[in-house]
């Protein structure tokens, strides 16, 4: 089966991202299939993990942060996020699955995987499996369908042990019920507040100074500053002297005709009522015939756009469930395919999604089509431009480059061409120059790795290209006390009335707990202090608090407030000071909201039970394992 799966496929590429295919390709790379013992980094139960298992795993972890933070990854970045051992953990994990798997003569057959793979959407002509676009995506993505094949069947390896350890996972109403209460109860409490800007008459002596910046040196540690020079070519400045035949657009158009084809789009609007997918056969009964009341009165003629802001529980109910315009992989699939199928006018029966019922009205489709060549003539030009533009730019940094052999040549060839070189000011590596460049982070970061009068490589920095040089460098260093002694003085008053805050905010609870009628006392020592006491109102966990602010660690404290204890042990740091806090009322939910929000619940509180009980058992298995790692790879 797998051989028919392979058969009658062709060499052309279609641009198609793999990553969304295989989870298990993202994360581990082709890795196993290729690997040899040699060169390992680690050994697992006596299985070796290999160099380029490693070096795939740790390539496709950068590719994924640079996907998602673009050019603010850096080095620093990298080696804070710890990417070195993220990429052996994944790989000593993933050993020990397959490891189990074995033990537990769990196995793919040929059939199954084949099936599999006739399933994914990349693959598919209208819906049917299509093995000259298998073959095409395949190479789009440098892979053979053998070492395809092998990543799928690790995955569906992967998923079966999974659902394995995970098979026996429930959660019962009970607990859905507690973690109900925990997130709905509230609390009302009285505050005050012991701001430390209150204390103003705090004034340092030289000794206090002297002793506090002898404690926090380091603080003050100035960072290392460089000053270069640059060249900068920008293409732009190419552009009027780049000429473009016909012949060349022509070309340009014929070599690249899929990238001038549209493809077809649905306009729609749409009423979801929302169902968990583990709902009970009770609620997706009534469910049911909610959306189906609910179609009857669309069907009807009542106005589908006011229909959907009565009764949808998507946020577009507010735009009368208008969803604008969409591709078809831009929507889940059963949503999808229902609408692709419609034409303008149509509204759907209930189609089920993981969502929930959804009922669709399509207002517009956009049939895929190719466009002109010269609707896309202009485009192309400009594109052709730009392209030449920036190849020229290159060519003459590459001439600048390699006339350039010391300092002053770089000058003399920068004036010799009309090119104007900008010497910057001292800066630092995290903050960059201020001399126009956009992307002033990576700037910095390749000119602080040259050596003093150092020409550095040819860079691209997003708008052209540059030649650096570094000429001035001046090292880290604590400064005298001299030059940073009014920093000190500020820094030292606010640790002072900071302390201030803290011992009166610990005097006025000490003297409210020695006291036998505390509220009286609460009341006397605020005036005494000159205190405002101030009430939250209800509030519930993991929210702003009224009148305090999104704090945490006062949240967290009111909570464990009872009327058996209603005052702490010690007063709460918070970002304007100090707070004692006092409790006023606790209310716990009703359960009139449970039932409605049960199967939500269940669903939430499920994943998070998988993921931990998973998390439990990878653990167990990985402490029971002899894991032995090259030195070097463990740091």
């Amino acid at each position: 089966m797998l051989r028919l799966l392979r058969q009658n496929a062709t060499n052309w590429l279609i641009k198609i991202i793999l990553g969304a295919i295989v989870v298990v390709f993202v994360f581990w790379g082709v890795g196993s299939f290729r690997a040899q013992r040699k060169d390992r980094v680690a050994l697992v139960n006596g299985e070796a993990i290999t160099s380029k298992e490693f070096r795939e795993a740790y390539n496709n972890i950068i590719k994924q942060l640079r996907q998602r933070l673009g050019n603010n990854l850096n080095d620093d970045m990298i080696k804070m996020l710890n990417v070195k051992s993220q990429a052996l953990d994944m790989l000593i994990d993933k050993k020990l699955m397959f490891q189990e798997a074995s033990k537990l003569n769990l196995r793919v057959t040929n059939d199954e995987l084949a099936d599999t793979i006739r399933q994914i959407e990349a693959f598919q002509t209208n819906g049917n499996f299509d093995s000259q676009i298998y073959k095409n995506v395949l190479n789009q993505n440098r892979l053979t369908p053998e070492e395809f094949e092998f990543i799928q069947k690790e995955s569906i390896i992967i998923e079966k042990i999974r659902s394995f350890i995970l098979s026996n996972v429930k959660i019962s109403e009970q607990e859905a019920m507690e973690w109900f209460n925990w997130e709905n109860t509230s609390v009302n409490i009285d505050f005050v507040l012991f701001e430390p800007g209150r204390y103003d008459d705090i004034n340092p002596t030289p000794d206090e100074i002297i002793s506090f910046f002898e404690n926090h040196k380091e603080s003050y540690r100035a960072d290392a500053m460089i000053k270069v020079r640059f060249l900068r070519f920008n293409p732009d400045a190419y552009n009027s002297v780049v000429e473009i035949t016909n012949e060349e657009i022509q070309d340009y158009y014929e070599n690249n005709i899929e990238k001038f084809k549209t493809q077809k789009t649905v306009e729609a609007r749409h009423i979801l009522i929302k169902l968990g997918q583990n709902s009970n056969p009770e609620t997706v009964e009534k469910k049911r015939k909610t959306v189906f009341d609910i179609l009857k009165l669309a069907r009807e003629g009542i106005d589908f756009a006011e229909l959907a802001k009565q009764f949808s529980e998507c946020p577009s109910k507010d735009r009368g469930g208008y969803l604008g315009k969409f591709k078809k992989n831009a929507m889940v699939k059963p949503f999808a395919e229902k609408a692709f199928q419609m034409k303008a006018g149509e509204i759907s029966e209930p189609v089920r999604t993981q969502h929930g019922w959804h009922i669709i009205k399509v207002e517009k489709v956009n049939e895929e089509r190719a466009v002109s060549f010269k609707e896309a003539e202009d485009n192309m030009r400009n594109n052709l431009i730009k392209e030449k533009a920036k190849n020229l730019a290159y060519e003459e940094a590459e001439a600048v480059y390699d006339a350039s052999f010391e300092g002053d040549d770089l000058i003399t060839n920068a004036e010799a061409r009309g090119i104007n070189i900008v010497t910057t000011d001292f800066f630092t590596k995290n903050k960059g120059p201020d001399a126009g460049i956009k992307n002033r982070s990576a700037f910095a970061s390749y000119a602080f790795n040259l050596s003093l009068m150092e020409i550095g490589n040819i860079q691209d920095f997003e708008d052209g290209y540059y030649i650096i040089q570094l000429i001035e460098k001046i090292p880290e260093k604590i400064p005298e006390l001299k030059d940073v002694e009014e920093q000190i003085r500020i820094n030292l008053i606010k640790q002072m009335q900071d302390e201030k805050a803290s011992r009166y905010a610990s005097e006025f609870l000490v003297a409210l707990k020695d006291n036998k009628s505390p509220d009286t006392e609460w009341d006397t020592e605020c005036k005494k202090l000159n205190l405002t006491v101030a009430a939250t109102g209800f509030f519930k966990r993991n929210i702003s608090i009224p009148s305090i602010g999104f704090e945490q660690n006062i949240s967290h404290a009111a909570f464990k407030l009872s009327n058996e204890n209603m005052l702490l042990d010690a007063p709460i740091k918070g970002e304007k000071g100090y707070y004692i806090i006092r409790l006023k009322e606790r209310k716990e939910p009703g359960l009139n909201g449970f039932e409605e929000e049960k199967e939500k619940i269940k669903d939430r509180l499920l994943k998070q039970k998988m993921l931990k009980t998973f998390d439990t058992w990878l653990s167990s298995i990985r402490k029971k394992s002899v894991i032995s790692i090259e030195k070097g790879f463990g740091e």
